[in-house]
């Protein structure tokens, strides 16, 4: 793919640099590629020719389904020989960035007399299953984005459906055309997003194969540092690409080295939530909603807005959190640094790419266990659950006024002993110079409250949550099922660590508190009724008092925060609300909070301390 060098200029900005590469950048690039490749990163000859085999054969599966459910429907047989779908791929088999074993994200396009829930999961899933070389069928109609997921001769395959209002799919279908969705249904605009997001970012980047290198490079860094997985509340794949496409923009000319140098730099830098774009947002036609966050409220909150390119255009990165943007901040400062160094030491990649441990990086964490009666439920069960703790990550940060932070693991871990079992993890740290006590044994309570109403539950589908010490992660979340003897250090420059455990390097974020000081922490923070943070024993009479009369106040806290708000100064407020959370700064942590949040804070926290006082709220290990 050659340069776009001297074409219009590419995003919504003119460039940064149009400076092209040294002699230090094509040794540097030359290195990275190399580096890449020892990685193994780049599939085989074979395995490309194979999945091009597949596509193949899933083509032709899907026009004989088509012309099947025609004639069953009646059409005449004109129609029905004309009949047709397409398969086109998008995600990074289409941005040329996928990994061996890497599975292949594929759309369907349909006519209308074919659809989604009787005829793609109803026909379609039927005549797979019926075929000697497809495997591990699962399919996901309730996704927000439905999809059927299997094997076919041993290649991971992700498909969608999209029913468009044509009798007659054209083999020359062009699904970037915005009029392509005419009177499309909500799941099937969702479905070809994924495709005209791809091809559109391959259109606004100056040079594609930069693009790609830089892209690849950037995704093995994202996943070696633990900070890929949208579904975590981190970026995935579209997220990156987005991403990396705009540091092309800006550097049109730059080899890869520069490119993601500049991709810290600039995003070390970004003033977050301005939002990251690579074209200006059409309004189109067709009335379909777009991010437009003076439109719409919900925009509004959105941390790290990353904005698809093609209409609408959406927010793709609406998952992350405060928790999860400042520990992608601190990745990045981290890349940053080790960027620079390497410019002044010509040091090796080797440093940027080290993993990140995050099992040594804290001191506490929440497990939370998964747990079911067979393959099929745990497949379905596990998704559900994994889903819902970025919730999780909200409602602490909610309850603690963003004053006890979270760090989700982007993985999962099975305990081999046991069938039918994963785990998930949360770091806990404490933002530096706040209370030590928490006690968020309702915002667990609360989040497996939110799990169990999963509309598919069935018996044997439990979680359990619980608080951990490090010394007591469970083995089996290490290589090998074996603990290292010794923890990571960190250095203070650049974030980097260096560990004496079989020669492997890692990085743990800089505390400020010593290990006495976190294992008296811990301590406050266990409970033998397996999870507790502060407990009874954080409040006080004097406390007690100033929460009965917030109560007493008005006659049912139930009536709400609007009824409570006429009986209540802010000031009364804030005196409740600082004693009950423990802020002893002469009130600077709420000065800026509206009365209105005040009140909710101080209703939400008042009634979650009577609670404890009258020691009725445990943390139950059932629904």
């Amino acid at each position: 793919m050659g340069s776009r060098k001297n074409e219009q200029r590419l995003g919504i900005t003119e460039p940064i640099s149009l400076g092209g590469p040294t002699e230090y950048d094509v040794i540097k690039t030359n290195e990275l590629e190399q580096f890449l490749v020892d990685a193994g990163l780049y599939e085989t000859p074979e395995e490309a020719i194979s999945r091009e085999e597949v596509l193949g054969r899933l083509d032709q599966i899907v026009k004989i389904w088509v012309k099947k459910v025609s004639r069953a429907k009646g059409l005449n047989e004109q129609l029905v020989q004309e009949a047709n779908a397409k398969i086109f791929t998008f995600g990074s088999y289409r941005l040329g960035v996928h990994g061996p074993g890497a599975d292949i994200d594929t759309l369907c396009v349909g006519p209308r007399q074919v659809d989604r829930d009787e005829d793609f999961f109803g026909q379609l899933k039927e005549m797979l299953l019926e075929m000697s070389d497809v495997t591990d069928m699962h399919p996901v109609p309730d996704a927000h984005v439905p999809v059927l997921k299997f094997k076919l001769n041993g290649v991971s395959i992700d498909l969608l459906y999209a029913r468009l209002s044509l009798w007659v799919i054209p083999d020359d279908l062009d699904v970037s055309q915005d009029s392509i969705l005419q009177n499309a249904d909500e799941k099937t605009v969702l479905s070809l997003n994924g495709c005209r997001v791809t091809d559109q970012i391959l259109r606004l980047v100056p040079n594609i194969q930069n693009f790609r290198t830089t892209l690849r490079c950037m995704r093995f860094w994202a996943k070696r540092r633990g900070v890929y997985s949208n579904v975590a509340g981190f970026l995935g794949g579209i997220n990156w690409a987005l991403l990396v496409a705009r540091i092309c923009q800006l550097y049109p000319n730059a080899l890869p080295n520069m490119l993601v140098s500049r991709f810290f730099r600039v995003y070390t830098q970004w003033r977050w939530p301005n939002p990251v774009m690579l074209c200006p947002i059409e309004e189109g036609s067709l009335g379909l909603q777009i991010w437009d966050p003076r439109r719409n409220p919900k925009d509004k909150y959105h941390l790290m807005p990353i904005i698809t390119p093609a209409y609408p255009s959406m927010n793709s990165s609406y998952n992350v959190s405060s928790s999860t943007l400042r520990i992608m901040t601190e990745e990045f400062k981290r890349g940053h640094n080790i960027c620079e160094a390497m410019v002044l030491k010509n040091g090796s990649w080797l440093e940027l790419f080290e993993p990140y441990h995050f099992f040594e990086a804290y001191m506490n964490y929440l497990q939370i266990d998964v747990v079911a009666e067979s393959d099929e439920d745990m497949m379905n069960w596990k998704g559900w659950v994994e889903s819902r703790i970025r919730y999780l990550v909200l409602k602490i940060e909610r309850d603690t006024l963003k004053m006890l932070q979270c760090h989700p693991h982007p993985g999962d871990f099975s305990d081999k002993s046991k069938p039918f079992h994963c785990s998930y993890f949360l770091g806990l740290q404490r933002k530096e110079g706040v209370p030590k006590k928490f006690d968020i044994r309702l915002t667990v309570d609360e989040f497996k409250a939110n799990v169990g109403s999963y509309s598919s539950w069935k018996p044997g589908m439990d979680i359990n949550v619980t608080h951990i010490k490090r010394r007591d992660v469970p083995a089996f979340v290490f290589p090998g099922g074996v603990r290292p003897t010794q923890p990571a250090k960190v250095s203070l420059e650049t974030g980097a660590a260096s560990s004496g455990v079989d020669g492997a390097d890692g990085y743990t974020r800089k505390r400020k508190r010593d290990d006495n000081d976190d294992d008296a922490y811990a301590h406050e923070l266990v409970k033998k009724d397996g999870f507790s943070m502060g407990g009874p024993s954080t409040v006080t009479p004097k406390r007690a008092d100033q929460v009965t009369e917030v109560l007493d106040s008005e006659k049912s806290v139930m009536s709400g925060p609007y009824e409570l708000d006429k009986a209540l100064s802010k000031g009364t407020v804030k005196q409740v609300a600082s004693s009950v959370l423990h802020v002893n700064r002469n009130l600077e942590e709420l000065e800026h909070a509206t009365r209105h949040q005040l009140i909710i804070i101080a209703v939400v926290v008042a009634t979650a301390t009577v609670s404890a006082i009258s020691a009725t709220t445990s943390c139950h290990q059932g629904y």
